[in-house]
Parts: C-alpha cells; structure tokens; sequence
C-alpha cells in the first residue's frame, strides 16, 4: 500500500489515520507544483488529476479524494468511526463539511494572485465554519469521547489556520493540542518535517 503525499497537504490527515489504525504504508511526495514524484515519476500518470492524497492498495486499485480515502481507511479501523448507530453517517457528514466547507475555504490563501482582502474575507469565513463545529463540541473530539478519521481532517485544517493567521475558537485551541499530543500525530508531523506546527491564534470575543 501506498500513500502519495505532498508535506503538509491534506494528505498528512490520510497519514495520520493510517497510523491510528496501525496500517503499513509506504509514503511517496509529491512535488505539486512540477507534478513530480520524489522517484521522478510524472503524477499526473499515477494521477489524472494531479493532486494528493492517493492510496494505492495493495490490490493495486487507487482511491482518491480526502473523504474517500479516509472512509477507506476508517472501512478498515470501526475505532476511528464514531459509536452509535449513525456513527458512520456522523462521520460522513463531518468529513463532507470539513472538506466542503472548510478546506475549500482556503482557496485563496494558495492563489498566488489572490488579494490581501480576498484573503481576509476568506479568513472570516473559515473562522465562522470552525465556530460552528466548536458550538457542536461534547467531548474531546469532534464527534464525542472517540478520535476518528475527522479528527485528523479537522487537525490538519488547525495547522493550515496556523500557517496563515486565521483565528479559531478557543475550544479548537484546546483542541489542536490534544491532538497534536497523539502519538500518531507527532509521528506523522515527524515523518513530513513539521514538527514546529504551532498553536492556532484565538478568535476574538
């Protein structure tokens, strides 16, 4: 099995579930921007569409996309599915917004053209979708006592609000370094170099 993955992407959220559920992987990086494999082989063969994550299973069938990926791999590991009889609808759910609505959110701040105000407004949306997840909160995760495969989305989505100053609700503060203190987390921020990911900046009241 293998995972391909560009440092720090969406796809570390795949790494560190793949951890969790004590799944062997190789790991292969892609340079995004040259659409380059670390062994020099054109992703976008690999890849039609050019971007990470991609799981190739030992099978050889590839899956793509974060939501598919994450539900494969939490296919294979029912601790990282919320219990209850909707958990795996809960889990869906979750992992549709987080990508729809959050992830998506950042577009601007990876447009290299995008402006400064194009980058604010982008900033104030994605803090007012993180407040509705924190306003949802009744555990330590985000759907109750259990880490799921959402966990590991909604984390890396913490470091990505890091890196360009977007502000969080305090329970996600709290929240990133309960994660970030996972055994899985810190071998998978190890893995790809990111070992300085610093806390989120609070929201303001």
């Amino acid at each position: 099995m293998k995972l391909y993955y560009a440092p720090g992407a969406c796809s570390l959220a795949d790494r560190i579930a793949l951890h969790e559920a004590k799944i062997a992987a190789e790991f292969e990086k892609v340079d995004l921007r040259s659409k380059t494999t670390e062994t020099g082989v054109d992703f976008t063969v690999v890849n039609p569409k050019g971007y990470v994550p991609l799981l190739v299973l030992n099978d050889g069938e590839s899956v793509t996309e974060n939501i598919a990926v994450l539900s494969w791999i939490a296919s294979q590991a029912p601790e990282l599915v919320p219990a209850g009889s909707l958990g795996a609808t809960r889990l869906l759910e979750a992992l549709a917004f987080i990508s729809t609505e959050i992830h998506k959110a950042f577009k601007p701040f990876y447009t290299r053209d995008a402006s400064d105000a194009e980058k604010a407004r982008a900033g104030t949306v994605i803090t007012r979708r993180l407040e509705i997840l924190a306003a949802g909160f009744t555990g330590p995760y985000l759907l109750g006592s259990r880490f799921t495969v959402a966990d590991a989305y909604l984390f890396v989505m913490l470091t990505w609000t890091c890196k360009f100053g977007v502000s969080v609700p305090d329970v996600l503060a709290l929240y990133f370094e309960r994660v970030k203190a996972r055994d899985s987390v810190r071998r998978a921020l190890a893995e790809e170099g990111l070992t300085e990911a610093r806390e989120p900046s609070l929201a303001q009241a």
